[in-house]
């Protein structure tokens, strides 16, 4: 089979389930089920991951992965229900975030808070459409809005999925311009808890708390991602500043990672 052929065979789209329940107690007891509906796509080694509809018709929530003979044994293909349903709830409200970014893009920040919202509420946890709201309000300096943006993000593990890298990315850094460092290093320890490896992550926490006064554990992350990579350059300038500054501390054992003249 060729990877063309091999691609075309994955398994992607709606498909639905059925659950029985019990209702009633005693002689009125009576047998009810329910149909669930789901999005399902399998990855190159075979995965199978399936994502619940919410009300709108897009997939929303938790995803999780379920073996593939359990899954053929007990889900049956909805492709009526998608193409009638689910794809074009999906693709409105992809040209709604769309419309917000393009908005949030050209400074039209209240337009762009419109919109965001808009999509929220078709999807109260799609990451993109949480991710600009949040960044609109911190474009504003509202930052009371943008912190309950943030404790719901933190929340959610696909905030963190490497999709979502340039927007993740783009909101610790406004957190940290807002002098929102608490938040700050709590978001970038979340992600470290996902990849600990991540040199990048570890220079981005180096930043945090160093902008809360913390230098210990500036120093360690700088120390941490030049391990992971002895290329970061930025990394070695900023452990420098801090040694001509002497900024280190006493206490910090063991030979400093090798960093430019």
């Amino acid at each position: 089979m060729s990877e063309t052929e091999n691609q075309r065979a994955r398994i992607k789209g709606v498909f639905s389930s059925e659950k029985i329940a019990k209702v009633g107690a005693g002689a009125t007891v009576r047998k009810t089920t329910q149909t669930m509906y789901w999005f399902a796509e399998e990855d190159e080694q075979g995965v199978i991951t399936i994502q619940p509809l919410n009300p709108n018709y897009v997939p929303s929530g938790p995803k999780q992965e379920i073996p593939k003979e359990e899954f053929l044994e007990q889900y049956a293909p909805e492709p009526e229900f998608y193409s009638s349903k689910v794809y074009p709830s999906i693709r409105k409200l992809n040209q709604t975030i769309a419309k917000a970014e393009r908005h949030r893009d050209n400074g039209d920040t209240y337009s762009a808070e419109y919109e965001f919202g808009h999509a929220l509420r078709v999807d109260e946890e799609n990451i993109r459409a949480n991710f600009g709201l949040g960044l609109t309000y911190l474009d504003r300096g509202e930052t009371g809005k943008a912190d309950n943006i943030f404790q719901r993000l933190i929340k959610m593990e696909a905030t963190f999925e490497a999709e979502h890298k340039h927007l993740f990315n783009d909101f610790g850094i406004s957190l940290r311009k807002n002098e929102m460092y608490d938040q700050a290093t709590e978001y970038y320890a979340k992600a470290l808890e996902l990849s600990p490896a991540d040199e990048n992550l570890h220079y981005n926490m180096a930043r945090a708390c160093f902008a809360k006064a913390d230098i210990q554990n500036t120093v360690e992350h700088l120390r941490t991602a030049l391990r992971l990579n002895n290329n970061l350059d930025i990394a070695k300038k900023f452990l420098e500043y801090l040694k001509k500054n002497k900024l280190l501390p006493q206490n910090i054992s063991g030979a400093e990672p090798k960093v430019s003249d």
